[in-house]
């Protein structure tokens, strides 16, 4: 069995990736009593280096935070307002790139279609993938998979009834059904050790690039502000639905290329859990919520369309990378 507590729990703070960051960082190596000053955000790349990496220093203050680093930042009114600052472009640039709309179900459909071969990562993998890109990208998944279900946690306290009661069904999975061992970012840990990776967490938070941290932060911001709670069940959805079929092409793949049982088995965990929780979300979350809060419709598409962007982001980066003959990863692991 494994030892849920045995790896690093927190991380270290990363080195910056612009003038952003940079102050950041040296921000949070000081205590909030001593008043450091502040950046001005002035025209930032929404999706940029320094903007996510900024932001995601930020957000992890509200989850385990960083070592050295004094927990009285993660509510200190000028630092949540640099976050505000941060938020904002990022959030203007997914609502300017998505089509929007209130066509929630026409949304959920289109999430069936299977991905242009081209364009998706599991059959890249699966056709022509070796073993050292496949480690790449579990070293980037990993920023996503150590917090599986803690940001849609947030959102449990702001549903009722039956959309609640089915998302903390959701969620009581992917907290290994009780069970620690079986957290499914514990068994990601599992994975990472058998792929001959470091399991810590966030370890390889420097060797990922900004289109993965745009996803982890676009699910923070969802899950930190109420306003964003529809986009959270919107994003939630879109990643059940999908992941099934997945995480199908994954198992296949760590097969093909003799990967450890470890590896496989988180995959193998997501192609069941999912089917069913494609179901439940589609069905008992999404269809009560909208019965119960209409006006959430705008909102719930918004968070699959912005998960469907941010993802297309992400395989474009990295497939783009590996066509080139080039890593994905900003630092080589």
């Amino acid at each position: 069995m494994a030892d849920s507590q045995a790896f690093a729990c927190t991380a270290v703070l990363p080195p910056p990736r612009g003038e952003v960051s940079a102050a950041l960082v040296e921000i949070l190596r000081r205590l909030p009593a001593e008043h450091p000053s502040f950046p001005d955000v002035v025209d930032p790349d929404p999706y940029g280096e320094d903007l996510q990496l900024a932001l995601h220093l930020c957000y992890e203050l509200h989850y385990h935070g960083f070592e050295a680093v004094d927990p009285a930042w993660e509510w200190d009114p000028e630092l949540l307002r640099l976050r505000a600052e941060l938020e904002r472009p990022f959030l203007d640039a997914l609502r300017g790139d998505v089509k929007g709309g209130e066509d929630v179900r026409e949304e959920l459909s289109r999430l069936l279609i299977e991905p242009i071969e081209a364009a998706d990562i599991s059959q890249y993998l699966l056709q022509e993938g070796d073993w050292a890109q496949l480690r790449e990208y579990l070293a980037q998944r990993s920023i996503y998979h150590h917090k599986e279900g803690d940001p849609h946690a947030w959102a449990i306290p702001r549903l009722f009834g039956q959309e609640k009661a089915s998302l903390v069904a959701v969620e009581f999975d992917e907290f290994g059904g009780g069970r620690g061992e079986r957290l499914h970012a514990q068994l990601f840990r599992d994975l990472l050790t058998g792929a001959g990776l470091d399991n810590g967490y966030l370890h390889y938070l420097d060797s990922t690039p900004a289109p993965m941290l745009a996803v982890v932060n676009m699910m923070s911001l969802f899950g930190l502000h109420r306003r964003w709670r529809g986009a959270l069940v919107g994003q939630l959805a879109n990643a059940e639905i999908t992941s099934s079929p997945s995480a199908r092409r994954m198992v296949e793949a760590l097969e093909k290329l003799n990967a450890p049982i470890e590896c496989v088995r988180f995959y193998a965990e997501h192609v069941e859990a999912d089917a069913v929780h494609e179901q439940v979300m589609r069905h008992d979350v999404v269809e009560n919520l909208l019965r119960h809060e209409p006006a959430l419709a705008e909102s719930v598409a918004f968070g699959i369309q912005a998960t469907n962007l941010l993802e297309d982001r992400f395989s474009a980066h990295v497939l783009g990378s590996w066509r080139a003959g080039q890593s994905s990863l900003r630092v080589t692991t």
